[in-house]
């Protein structure tokens, strides 16, 4: 009896845990993360982008440059896009 519940509050575990994951998406890929404060550099290896890439965030709108070494607050439903750095200097 005592293995059931055990199960039963795994399995509830588990599933408050996949409610936690949604979809956003990533170079125009659906992909799924966790609710909450994801940083930069998860969010790029989830979308497979490169860590030399740059990463922005539609907001209102608009592209806006995440910073390699910031976060972002993940609700669902997020669009994000990667492209090369641009060059240095000549």
């Amino acid at each position: 009896m005592n293995q059931e519940r055990q199960d039963h509050a795994g399995g509830a575990v588990a599933e408050e845990h996949r409610q936690d994951l949604v979809e956003v998406s990533i170079n125009n890929q659906p992909f799924k993360l966790h609710r909450g404060r994801r940083t930069v550099a998860e969010i790029k290896e989830v979308g497979h982008v490169p860590p030399a890439d740059e990463l922005s965030q539609l907001v209102d709108g608009k592209y806006v440059l995440l910073p390699d070494n910031g976060s972002v607050v993940i609700r669902g439903g997020e669009e994000f896009q990667s492209n090369p750095r641009a060059g240095g200097s000549s």
